[in-house]
């Protein structure tokens, strides 16, 4: 496995990172749990195959994501770089919140330290409002000083000039974890700076939330030969980023662990001419691109009951990737009782707009949602 420096002052950590937000699981009777023995022998093999970063969060998973990750890394705890968040909301009032937060990770993970330890989903407004007047960047050096984390970073989605605006702002910041892919580019620039000033980069979404999963003919004709998978060209152009640290890859299966591994294992996962090469092809893949979503279901849960994320699944399946039939019969599935993948139909939908203003994208779902259904009813 190849291993890249996390910024100037951050540890060595694999090329290609374990994302735990999709580990499998089981459902019964309305209650979710991680389906462990899948979930933690997958762990323990990316282990193995010598992936040694593993990021978690407190709602990854039901909120279950942090126990199963503590217990799958257990045995080689101090062989990891672990990483998790703290979730900050508007209405925190102390600095409480960061080490409430911070204590209730370290019992739920089991450990007596975090490695990277996020301040999780930020924006300028969070920095501004919650962050600089509670003190938290105060907090979060004394935690260190402490030894309970090693590194404070933070996960981001906003205006790609309002990360530099926070790296340059909190000092002790060692790395940042932001979204970059085949079709969302867009903090290209302000990776590279913060390359160039000494921070690491973590990606999230390097497959576009499944976007980039399906098969296409499109990405044969981006380079002019054949890959594997699209979602193995999707991580070997986030890698062929000099900027980019690490891609997480939020693996569901050992097939799916020991697939990224073998490009993980990879010096250059791909070329700097077939990276620009990518590149100017862009432009005919963002015509593909009028429905964003990345799947992170911070959208969710809908009042009504209605699986946003699978709704605009099936928009991407049918005008993304031509897949007409599969989507169809994907989209028939809304609805249907007892589907855990439907749930209500969209027409079910009040307008209310909490998803709306919950998206880190700026969809306006409800308009979107109404177009997807008319787009299927024809």
């Amino acid at each position: 496995m190849e291993y890249r420096k996390l910024g100037a002052k951050g540890p060595m950590i694999s090329q290609i990172g374990f994302g735990c937000m999709r580990l499998p699981e089981i459902e019964e009777k309305g209650k979710w749990s991680i389906d462990e023995e899948k979930a933690i022998p997958m762990l323990r093999r990316a282990y193995e195959l010598g992936i040694n970063y593993f990021d978690t969060a407190v709602g990854y998973c039901h909120e279950n994501s942090q126990y199963t990750v503590g217990r799958a890394i257990k045995p080689f705890r101090d062989k990891v770089v672990l990483s998790t968040k703290c979730p900050l909301g508007d209405k925190a009032d102390s600095d409480r919140v960061f080490w409430n937060n911070l204590e209730n990770s370290l019992k739920r993970i089991d450990t007596p330290y975090i490695d990277i330890y996020h301040f999780h989903g930020i924006n300028k407004g969070t920095y501004d409002n919650v962050i600089e007047p509670l003190g938290l960047m105060k907090a979060a050096q004394k935690a260190i000083d402490q030894g309970m984390i090693r590194h404070i970073c933070f996960s981001f989605h906003d205006d790609p000039k309002n990360m530099i605006y926070i790296l340059e702002r909190g000092e002790i910041f060692t790395s940042v974890t932001c979204q970059y892919n085949l079709l969302d580019r867009s903090h290209e620039e302000s990776m590279a700076w913060a390359h160039d000033h000494g921070y690491g980069i973590v990606v999230m979404g390097p497959v576009a939330g499944g976007r980039l999963a399906a098969p296409s003919e499109l990405y044969k004709k981006l380079l002019g030969k054949e890959s594997d998978s699209t979602p193995e060209l999707a991580l070997r152009f986030v890698l062929g980023n000099k900027n980019v640290t690490c891609a997480l890859s939020g693996m569901q299966t050992i097939e799916m662990v020991e697939q990224n591994a073998k490009i993980g294992d990879e010096k250059e996962p791909m070329s700097a001419e077939d990276f620009e090469k990518a590149g100017v092809m862009m432009e005919e893949i963002k015509k593909f691109s009028d429905l964003y979503c990345t799947g992170c279901n911070y959208c969710m849960p809908c009042p009504k009951g209605i699986n946003i994320p699978y709704v605009f699944n099936c928009h991407t399946y049918k005008n993304v990737y031509g897949l007409v039939d599969h989507a169809k019969g994907m989209y028939s599935r809304v609805g249907r009782e007892g589907d855990r993948h439907g749930g209500a139909a969209v027409s079910e939908c009040i307008e209310c707009r909490q998803c709306a203003k919950k998206c880190p994208q700026h969809i306006s779902i409800p308009e979107k949602l109404r177009e997807v259904a008319a787009s299927f009813a024809k």
